[in-house]
């Protein structure tokens, strides 16, 4: 295997796999595992009953970090198939920039800073608490929790919108606050920041009780602050949990409301000396209508995009979209058996009616193009595009 191929494969993997490709979801499970094995040892680290426990504890923690430090290596080693439309460089720069990036980069970083700095060990010791943002990589692979960066992404207008609300009226009922309460209780309230910390437990219905109006005009003030900070706080949540349910409506009726298309797939097997291989999926001489919607590549599918090479040994997934014309007519399969009245006729002396037509015949392992002289044979495997229901043949799923 070229050093090209190999390096897609480590791409391959170190993605979010399919139920394909069994390495691939194997190292999924192994991220997932790991990150939780780190968050245990976070925590259970803070009980006096896990001290004969530490040397252990370090060591998995060692291992755990040194191996995201090796997955965060080989996906910037492999960045360019991540975003093939750029340049190796750029690409390696758009994931280092990435949000995945970074976290993927703190999941590690922390650990192994006290051994370049070792006179900051202790102000390092307290970042490691950023090991808790590895739960941001188990999100990538579950689409469940993916729903939750869609929500937000699709309402992050009317949240931004909401909490900018949320800022201008605290700033201003601190203000307020702060010029009712300060003459009475300079000590509490002494500057605008100590109204904006009472503005906060109010608004946010926190209510901490540390710094409270004493005067009957703040403490009216503090009432119409606490009922209208109920309803700010409630803008955010409903326009959250609209966004879940119009989420959720849509993809539930999404096939309801599409309009369906029938298209028909066929597989291709580029074999040896086939005029395209090497060629690239943009050069491939496709007919209108007809489209590569997938390779299949020594058990992986490949997604096809235009810069994609066709090698030796691909099994093209072709597609073309059926005619309207053509509803009704299905392919079937019909295995002939030895009392089958077809085995020794020819397929011209065929009795086959007018809306079904042979395309093709498997005899073994070989795919034989029917013609007219051609002897029918006890095992052949016939496939029917027909209109009519035939004894004994099944209908064919690509």
């Amino acid at each position: 295997m070229s050093g090209k191929l190999t390096k897609k494969r480590v791409f391959d993997i170190i993605q979010i796999g399919y139920y394909g490709d069994w390495q691939s979801k194997a190292f999924d499970i192994m991220v997932i595992v790991m990150i939780l094995m780190n968050l245990f040892i976070a925590i259970f680290q803070t009980f006096e009953s896990s001290r004969p426990y530490r040397g252990m504890m370090d060591t998995v923690e060692f291992v755990t970090v040194a191996a995201f430090a090796v997955e965060y290596v080989l996906r910037l080693w492999t960045a360019e198939y991540l975003y093939p439309e750029m340049e190796r460089k750029r690409a390696v720069r758009r994931y280092v920039l990435s949000f995945s990036g970074i976290i993927e980069l703190l999941a590690f970083l922390p650990y192994f800073l006290p051994i370049f700095f070792p006179a900051g060990a202790v102000a390092f010791r307290m970042f490691r608490v950023v090991r808790l943002l590895r739960l941001f990589q188990i999100n990538a692979y579950y689409d469940a929790l993916n729903v939750i960066g869609d929500v937000i992404t699709g309402k992050k207008d009317q949240i931004l919108s909401s909490v900018f609300i949320i800022m201008v009226l605290m700033i201003a009922s601190s203000l307020v606050m702060y010029n009712l309460e300060n003459p009475v209780q300079p000590e509490v309230f002494e500057n605008a920041f100590s109204g904006f910390w009472w503005a906060v437990s109010t608004l946010l219905t926190v209510g901490y009780g540390d710094i409270y109006p004493v005067t009957i005009p703040g403490r009216v003030f503090g009432i119409i602050i606490t009922f209208l900070g109920v309803g700010m706080v409630a803008i955010p949540t409903g326009i959250l949990s609209a966004g879940f349910v119009e989420h959720y409506t849509r993809m539930k009726t999404m096939k309801e409301a599409s309009e369906e298309s029938d298209i028909r797939f066929v597989q291709l097997r580029v074999g040896e000396n086939h005029p395209w291989t090497e060629m690239k999926v943009k050069d491939l001489p496709l007919p209108p209508g007809l489209l590569i919607a997938a390779i299949q590549r020594r058990g992986n599918v490949v997604v096809p995009r235009g810069n994609t090479e066709i090698c030796q040994g691909d099994f093209l997934v072709l597609g073309a979209e059926g005619y309207k014309q053509d509803i009704g007519i299905r392919l079937k399969e019909l295995v002939l058996k030895d009392q089958s009245a077809w085995v020794g006729l020819r397929v011209s002396e065929l009795d086959i009616s007018r809306k079904t037509m042979i395309v093709m015949i498997r005899r073994g392992n070989k795919m034989l193009i029917p013609n007219g002289s051609m002897i029918l044979r006890s095992g052949d495997v016939l496939l029917l595009y027909t209109r009519k229901n035939i004894r004994d043949a099944v209908d064919v799923e690509v």
